[in-house]
């Protein structure tokens, strides 16, 4: 191996080259947005949102491809399946206004629905980034599979959620939660904290210029290393209940 390969930190990323991150002039393109949301704005401008918010992401996703193959290696990180729309759905929202202000990420389950099961997920917005990963609304029926296989498993959830790792990036484990342990388990199961939960999320949120410092990409990779055991956790019993062979054309025709 050369000398300078040995010392050179970027050199023993995966993909080798610059580490991927965002640059001052996507914050300002998102901040404008945030104060310009039409359509015709947008338009106008489509080219510049091109080349300094969506390109960047697109090549930190396929960056992040890479690392996946190392601790998440079920995970989808393609730009097509992982990145959303600019457009927002205001078909039954209140807020009719048309685009969204953030440029966001998530990178699901190859064997699930995009937006079922648990997976990573990085947004950047004017005034934050948010890193992490978790389930964030299962269905009844999902939360039903995810706190069986806590009840059989809590000793494998709580060494995850107690971990060094895991409590340095992310505090603990966070979410919606019962007040009291849900029917079908007893009140005093030793994993009746975990039953509670309806939400399962790992994450942490910086302060927007951190998606364009030095140490992003490396500080990213990080927290989602730390976040894979769980979410890989939660993912269990949902994909040995689909019990199926992967199929793209489900996750890419719900995407968003």
């Amino acid at each position: 191996m050369p000398r300078h390969a040995q010392t050179d930190p970027t050199a023993r990323q995966a993909g080798g080259g610059t580490p991927p991150k965002f640059t001052p002039q996507t914050l300002a393109f998102l901040r404008a947005l945030a104060r310009n949301n039409r359509r015709e704005w947008f338009h106008e401008r489509k080219d510049r949102y091109e080349e300094v918010v969506r390109a960047p992401m697109a090549a930190l996703v396929e960056r992040l491809a890479v690392e996946f193959r190392d601790f998440a290696p079920d995970l989808v990180a393609t730009p097509r399946a992982s990145m959303y729309r600019i457009y927002r759905d205001t078909r039954f929202s209140a807020d009719k206004t048309p685009l969204k202000t953030h440029i966001a990420a998530v990178f699901p389950h190859r064997l699930l629905p995009k937006h079922e099961g648990a997976g990573l997920y990085l947004e950047v917005a004017p005034q934050h980034v948010w890193l992490g990963g978790g389930m964030y609304m299962p269905a009844t029926s999902q939360l039903h599979l995810v706190r069986e296989h806590i009840a059989a498993n809590y000793r494998r959830l709580r060494t995850i959620v107690e971990s060094p790792g895991f409590r340095r990036t992310f505090g603990e484990l966070t979410g919606e939660r019962l007040k009291r342990v849900p029917l079908g388990f007893p009140k005093d199961h030793p994993a009746a904290e975990y039953l509670k939960f309806r939400q399962f999320l790992a994450g942490c949120e910086k302060p927007a210029a951190f998606a364009t410092s030095p140490g992003f990409y490396r500080t990213l990779v990080a927290a989602f290393r730390a976040a894979a055991p769980l979410i890989a956790f939660l993912n269990a019993p949902l994909v040995a209940d689909r019990g199926r062979t992967a199929d793209p054309a489900v996750w890419l025709s719900s995407e968003r």
